[in-house]
């Protein structure tokens, strides 16, 4: 959620935010007369109230009969005035509330403007593409062969963009989550195992509502929603709380199944398990002072980066132009990594900062040294990594001429020892 301060001050500061995110800004105005409206009925009904408070210790001192029942009936009026003003008001609040909701985070001033993900900016790509002297396989025939991998099944028990890993391949998603949170808790993060389902405010918090709402699965009976990444319930885990300072910064990652409605049309996303309603993933999020915030993002991104060099995997980092900016996010790196068999790149992680955005929904705060007054802290998240793209780019650049895959030497202990993976 944006700071009203910034409509009312810079108005056209937050226009040109949207302008740099393919949005028209034609909703600063309607925020701008919203709030306006807002105003003027708490300056009226404050001025009222005052009214009142002053007649009824008029009331209280009057001693002639008539004129205290004059009194008493004219300030009858003025309550029933008060309470529909309060009325209007709360209408006009919930308005500026939701309408507010719908407006994503200011751009940082070091994102490249840009129209979509065509502009976004690769920074660095660490590591040469692999020069293999076979045909590398695509995972989706891959996985079959190697007899780790089930399409048919998957689509029989959930529909399509659903399968089942099994045996070695079971074995090896099981492997990197585990081994994730591990090297994130040796990068100081503390490792939360949190619920799978969470409230409607948890999910507006984060800023997944209302923007996301269609992409969302939730029980349209009860007040669960299913996450669509961990970084929900990371969020909404100290919604409402202060922090004193010296507690900060707070260092989180958490394994979660994630869930999400993927509208895909035919071509490469439908393909093996790119893309899917479920998947893994392992997150970081970051609490932090603001003054802290930038070194924060650095170490997200560095600690994201050696998850995927301990892998032994090429990649290259990718800075997000304003227009493929995620809604809740200030500025973004993506993490991708290179898939011989499929021949792309595949984005594992992507790291944000998006500063108070998130604190404002959630009310968190901390108080400063020195402060009676709290502030607003910043949160930071990122993917450490994502599966099942990690799992693909392991299979497909790890694969043998026989078909074989090299199981990366730091997976080995989390899967007993397992050095190759061969067909069954």
């Amino acid at each position: 959620m944006l700071d009203i301060r910034w409509f009312r001050e810079d108005p056209e500061m937050v226009r040109e935010a949207l302008r740099k995110r393919q949005m028209r800004p034609t909703i600063v105005d309607r925020v701008l007369t919203l709030d306006a409206e807002r105003r003027a009925l708490i300056q009226k009904s404050e001025a009222l109230k005052a009214e009142r408070n002053r007649v009824s210790k008029e009331i209280g001192r009057a001693k002639d009969a008539a004129a205290r029942e004059a009194k008493i009936a004219a300030m009858r009026q003025v309550r029933e005035e008060i309470a529909s003003l309060d009325e209007t008001l709360r209408e006009k609040e919930t308005q500026l509330h939701q309408l507010l909701a719908t407006i994503p985070n200011i751009p940082d001033p070091r994102v490249p403007q840009g129209r979509d993900e065509s502009e976004n900016v690769v920074l660095r790509q660490i590591g040469e593409k692999p020069q293999l002297d076979f045909r590398p396989l695509p995972h989706w025939e891959l996985g079959p062969r190697l007899g780790i991998m089930d399409f048919e099944r998957g689509v029989k028990l959930s529909g399509s963009r659903f399968y089942i890993l099994k045996g070695a391949g079971a074995r090896l998603e099981r492997a990197l989550i585990a081994w994730m949170l591990d090297l994130h808790r040796r990068q100081g993060y503390t490792e939360i195992y949190p619920p799978f389902m969470v409230k409607e405010a948890v999910v507006f918090a984060s800023g997944q509502l209302p923007k996301f709402r269609d992409n969302l699965y939730h029980d349209a009976e009860e007040d669960f929603w299913w996450v669509p990444t961990a970084e929900v319930p990371l969020t909404g885990m100290h919604m409402g709380e202060i922090f004193e300072e010296e507690d900060l910064p707070r260092h989180y990652t958490a394994y979660t199944p994630c869930f999400r409605r993927e509208k895909m049309s035919a071509g490469r996303d439908v393909r093996g398990i790119k893309r899917g309603h479920q998947f893994d993933k392992v997150e970081m999020y970051i609490y932090t002072r603001p003054e802290e915030s930038d070194k924060a993002l650095e170490k997200m991104l560095a600690d994201a980066e050696a998850t995927l060099a301990e892998l032994g995997l090429t990649y290259r980092v990718v800075q997000l132009c304003t227009g493929d900016l995620g809604f809740a996010a200030r500025i973004t790196y993506d993490l991708e990594v290179w898939a011989p068999g499929s021949g792309e790149w595949l984005e594992v992680s992507s790291v944000s900062n998006v500063g108070d955005f998130q604190a404002r929904r959630a009310n968190i705060r901390y108080r400063p040294k020195g402060s009676k007054k709290p502030r607003f802290l910043h949160t930071l998240n990122g993917s450490g990594l994502g599966l099942p793209r990690t799992l693909i780019a392991v299979l497909e650049n790890y694969q043998q001429p026989d078909g074989s895959v090299v199981v990366p030497e730091v997976l080995r202990p989390y899967m007993g020892g397992l050095e190759v993976i061969r067909p069954a």
